[in-house]
């Protein structure tokens, strides 16, 4: 019988240049662990390895479209590295766009791969690619610990939600900011996509312990995105 499969994105965050191999191979470890289990499809982000190229590159006059490229080519070479780690146990490349996902998927491998389509978040390629692979779930690994009433890290008496509605979530992010580098927690089209496709989402902080309690164990933490009819 063929694994249900599972979508984690993996915050940027953990991608830097004081990233070790000790690190990644910690997460390699975990990916292993989960790929017993269910088929999963990783999505990294950019980080500040991809924040570094964007914001040179925009000093340099290179146009949004051209800078959201940049990004998705610098969160390829994070997934990369995972790939590295994981060996035959990993398909080899990463796809680039939905039609190479589906490929991916008939070799029953784990599949690790970045940013798709420029203008697009990694939580809204994560959020597609999700619904194009019939996931039974969408990790979304952060770096904070859930989604908030207003931004944690400039408000101090910013609120956490233990669940909201999709709706609700969209009305707080309806002014989010489109420049490259600048995405956060969740966009406008991943919560359009979560809603129309009813995918079951978390939200939470990216760390080792977590990820395991949430994707293996009976962990409840950060917030659950709610599909109301």
């Amino acid at each position: 019988m063929a694994k249900q499969r599972i979508v984690i994105k993996l915050s940027g965050s953990l991608f830097s240049f004081n990233t070790t191999s000790k690190e990644l191979k910690e997460y390699i470890e975990l990916i292993k662990k989960i790929g017993e289990h269910y088929q999963p499809v990783i999505v990294t982000g950019g980080g500040k390895i991809a924040r570094f190229y964007i914001n040179l590159s925009r000093e340099l006059g290179l146009d949004e479209s051209g800078l959201d490229l940049i990004g998705i080519q610098v969160s390829h070479l994070n997934a990369k590295l995972l790939i590295a780690g994981l060996g035959d146990l990993c398909y080899p490349v990463t796809p680039k766009n939905l039609e190479e996902i589906s490929l991916a998927l008939i070799s029953d491998k784990i599949i690790i791969t970045g940013g798709i389509y420029p203008g697009q978040s990694t939580n809204a390629t994560s959020a597609l690619i999700a619904e194009r692979i019939g996931a039974i779930k969408f990790f979304n690994a952060t770096d904070v610990d859930g989604i908030y009433d207003s931004d944690p890290r400039t408000n101090t008496n910013a609120t956490r939600f233990d669940s909201i509605k999709v709706r609700d979530c969209i009305d707080i992010l309806k002014n989010e900011k489109s420049m490259a580098g600048t995405y956060d927690l969740m966009d406008l089209i991943s919560l359009k996509v979560i809603e129309r496709s009813k995918l079951p989402t978390v939200v939470f902080k990216a760390n080792i312990q977590d990820i395991e309690k949430l994707v293996l164990g009976e962990g409840k933490m950060g917030t659950e995105i709610i599909i109301s009819s």
